[in-house]
């Protein structure tokens, strides 16, 4: 029943999928606050056409939670479906090859059965609109087989600001049995995947000061310290030539992946020259001792996301600047502290600054890692869920990513969380030119009640 209205109701969900992709809800640009409260109310309206209760906009110090329940039967489990309606700002909109929030339909080599184009299309309206709609597929059918409760936020772009103050203001509200989230991905449409790991994340931006002025290069260079020359080799000797990262105590409690799990890992499809070919880089850097998926995956990672200072306009201006700045991520895995490993970075750039600078470090958001066993009730439910609808096993993956409030559902609601992501790599969220395959829309909305159907199951034995 449940399937037959999925086959039934295909081009009403996409229908549906586009009207909400259409609202430009970009929430790091304030010029689109009435957009992302409109996104907010389309949900808060779909959810209940569709037969969800007590649906409701939670106001937060930012944009709203929506909420809504459906319970049907307090011996069952109840599931905590979680996404978010934000999306990242379109910029630069002139890479973008139709417009970013007027979806399309189109066909790639990958995507042959064709993929909608649009920024939120995978990330994450896409992907959190298949559970509103295997919702609807399973009330509508008679065939709900788990309570189900709805939390959507506003802010996950601009690091869920509000989202954990809500949640720990609601702990009895929020009371489930397992999350689950659809913000990852497979590892491509003939092999189905799930992931049970993340890193975590650190966060800092940095200052490096030196005259209280800029000055003329010819006057003063090679008599003060230029900030520019001297961050970057800071930032240089952040790492050490085998690739490891060389802050004393980053690998304290760094816990050695065994290896049967790297073995397992191994498994996973991937073709090295394909990854290069893709990237167009001739050969891959990393530390040393382990191979390029292990490197974004179970191993730690620092990486300079921007650096900047003195003249970057036309022509040529010879300056000394007086300051220059970077951006600087740590991804972490699981068992080391984000705020140990910030602090740690701290205390170790401002003694490595010669006395001709001054070093300011600005912490900002950060997060834990997580693995999730694969030995749990709805992690079984999930992989029954995915061999039903794929014909295959998915296979166990570690994601190099960060999602911070999955530890942090777990440590104030004591709740797991299955991330059940149908997206692809190739996907590019974040980037001009997202997309979502049909193929990956329909197979999450088809493969979802079966989650649910096998977790009551589970619980019923």
């Amino acid at each position: 029943m449940t399937q037959d209205y999925i086959q039934k109701n295909k081009d009403k969900f996409l229908e549906e999928l586009f009207e909400f992709i259409k609202i430009p809800s970009i929430s790091a640009d304030l010029s689109f606050k009435k957009d992302v409260l409109k996104a907010a109310s389309f949900l808060e309206q779909n959810l209940k056409e569709i037969g969800v209760d007590n649906v409701e906009l939670f106001p937060t110090d930012g944009y709203p939670i929506v909420y809504g329940e459906k319970k049907i039967d307090v011996n069952l489990p109840t599931i905590l479906v979680y996404g978010h309606y934000d999306v990242q700002p379109a910029d630069p909109y002139e890479l973008w090859d139709s417009d970013p929030f007027n979806p399309i339909i189109k066909q790639t080599d990958i995507h042959p059965d064709g993929a909608i184009f649009a920024r939120g299309a995978c990330d994450d309206k896409g992907q959190m609109f298949m559970h509103v709609k295997a919702f609807e597929a399973m009330y509508k059918s008679g065939e709900l087989s788990c309570n189900v409760k709805f939390m959507f936020e506003g802010e996950e772009e601009v690091g869920s600001k509000n989202l954990e103050k809500f949640v720990r203001s609601n702990v009895e509200l929020l009371k489930a049995d397992v999350v689950l989230v659809s913000d990852t991905g497979i590892i491509n449409n003939e092999t189905p995947s799930i992931c049970v790991g993340l890193r975590g994340l650190s966060y800092v931006e940095v200052e490096v000061v030196g005259p209280n002025r800029d000055l003329h290069s010819g006057l003063y260079g090679g008599a003060v310290g230029n900030p520019i020359n001297i961050l970057s080799k800071m930032i240089a000797s952040l790492h050490n030539e085998d690739g490891s990262i060389n802050i004393p105590g980053f690998y304290s409690n760094v816990v050695e992946v065994s290896e049967k799990d790297r073995s397992e890992m191994a498994k996973a499809p991937f073709d090295l020259k394909e990854y290069q070919t893709d990237l167009s880089v001739d050969e891959v850097f990393g530390e040393k001792g382990y191979s390029t998926n292990e490197r974004n995956s179970i191993r730690p990672s620092l990486d300079v996301n921007g650096i900047w200072g003195g003249y970057i306009g036309e022509g040529a201006k010879t300056v000394l600047p007086s300051k220059a700045y970077a951006k600087i991520s740590m991804r972490l895995v699981p068992n080391q502290s984000s705020k140990e490993i910030t602090q740690l970075f701290i205390n170790h750039f401002e003694n490595i600054a010669p006395p001709y600078v001054k070093v300011k470090i600005t912490p900002h958001h950060g997060g834990e890692g997580v693995v999730i066993p694969t030995n749990f009730p709805a992690f079984l439910a999930a992989k029954k869920a995915m061999e039903k609808t794929f014909g295959k096993t998915p296979i166990p993956v570690r994601s190099g990513g960060s999602i911070p409030i999955v530890p942090m559902f777990e440590e104030v609601l004591g709740l797991k969380t299955i991330l059940l992501g149908f997206g692809l790599d190739s996907d590019v969220i974040h980037s001009p030119n997202e997309h979502f395959g049909l193929f990956n829309f329909y197979k999450g909305i088809e493969t979802i009640p079966y989650f649910y159907q096998n977790l009551a199951d589970l619980k019923s034995k």
